[in-house]
């Protein structure tokens, strides 16, 4: 190697450690906003760290970016002198937007820096579930929200994709999604090109533990498992700030394993695998065998149970029932500090969340919480992929604003 160019590498070395360090300074004083705002900036040196003129120097550059601002009110000293001025995270300049594929409809939605749903659409996929088709149908719903953001005079960061089955974060690409029949569709190419903002693409369990660590029941969690039941079966697990995607983003792929009890049929050839047990289309299906409700959603058995229908509560308690022994599966693999189900008796019932807990056992039941995003769950999904990775490397994703 000659001096020249050992002189440069030697020379990129500390610009690239500046530009780590940088950055994971940048995000640490935005989260820390986050979860304290409104806050002081000494109040963020003491939380952080770093040097209070370190944290006036992020604070300006985030400030810049309008991804925080100066709180209106400011805070009096004990101490003479000019009174602290707080900053918080500025949620009414900029958006993400979020794309999330289930398998009847896609939703789309615009998300606030807070992780706050605040436009949204559902497109039902009335003309089948052909990749093409249904990635022009979000791009052209997720295009039209965008437009009347920046009608009313707010950014929009980018787009955030999330989606069940196999979904590899890395190459932008649904890999393999079963009920949906897609193979290898490059999702961030595709959706990217259509609405001319970045994207970002992850799997939506994976999706919602960064949702909850940021903005829901999981702030301050060291460790964080999430199980995703609905027509898709799946689940996500996060430790120290890190979700665990394994190679290609294959984990989380939950759907084979077997739950005790059981008697579901399931494709692979066994009886009683988690996705044949717990899918959602198997809920509606014995819900038109027992004569409550015709079609495939949900929604309608709940419909049924909130009107005294005792069908309808039989087989909502049963499926947040076996739930709760997929999670008791799942806490004795991994056992984390806090557990986080998305399934649809659990989050709208108390007897289901009841049965669940009941299968679950002491100690344990009350580490297990429902999702806390409610019906705007799928819209967050999407939206939460943006976001994370805002959250992450604020500097960066910034600079992509339109």
């Amino acid at each position: 190697m000659s001096r020249t160019a050992a002189a440069t590498l030697t020379s990129a070395v500390p610009r690239a450690a500046d530009r780590d360090r940088r950055r994971t300074s940048s995000s640490l004083v935005l989260r820390s906003v986050l979860e304290h705002g409104p806050v002081a900036r000494s109040t963020l040196a003491r939380l952080t760290g770093l040097s209070p003129a370190s944290v006036t120097d992020h604070c300006a550059r985030l400030a810049g970016l309008g991804l925080i601002r100066e709180s209106d009110a400011p805070r009096r000293s004990s101490r003479a002198g000019r009174p602290h001025v707080p900053v918080d995270v500025d949620d009414g300049r900029l958006l993400v937007g979020g794309v999330h594929v289930a398998v009847p409809y896609t939703t789309v939605a615009l998300l606030d820096l807070r992780g706050r749903v605040v436009a949204g659409r559902k497109l039902e996929h009335t003309g089948g579930v052909e990749p093409a088709r249904v990635l022009a149908g979000a791009a052209d719903g997720i295009g039209a929200l965008v437009a009347g953001a920046r009608a009313a005079g707010r950014g929009v960061l980018g787009i955030g994709f999330a989606a069940g089955g196999w979904v590899d974060r890395d190459s932008g690409t649904v890999v393999r999604h079963p009920l949906l029949g897609w193979r290898d569709v490059p999702v961030r190419d595709v959706l990217g090109a259509r609405a001319g903002l970045p994207v970002r693409v992850d799997g939506h369990a994976r999706a919602l533990v960064n949702a909850e660590r940021l903005f829901g029941r999981a702030r301050g969690s060291r460790s964080v498992l999430h199980l995703f039941a609905g027509n898709v079966v799946d689940a996500a697990f996060a430790t120290n700030d890190e979700v665990h995607h394994g190679p290609r983003s294959q984990a989380g792929a939950i759907a084979h394993l077997p739950l005790r009890g059981g008697t579901e049929p399931c494709e692979c050839g066994r009886t009683g695998c988690l996705q044949a047990e717990l899918s959602e289309r198997t809920l509606c299906r014995r819900g038109r065998e027992a004569g409550i409700a015709d079609g495939g959603d949900p929604m309608r058995l709940v419909a049924a149970a909130a009107d005294g229908d005792p069908r309808a509560v039989r087989l909502l308690v049963e499926r947040s029932r076996m739930t709760g022994r997929a999670v008791g599966l799942l806490l004795d693999v991994l056992n984390p500090e806090t557990v986080i189900v998305t399934e649809v008796g659990v989050m709208r019932r108390e007897d289901c969340l009841a049965a669940l807990r009941d299968e679950v056992g002491a100690p344990r039941a009350a580490d297990v919480v429902p999702t806390g995003f409610g019906d705007s769950v799928l819209a967050v999904a999407g939206g939460a992929v943006a976001l994370d990775a805002l959250y992450r490397d604020p500097l960066a994703v910034s600079h992509e604003v339109n």
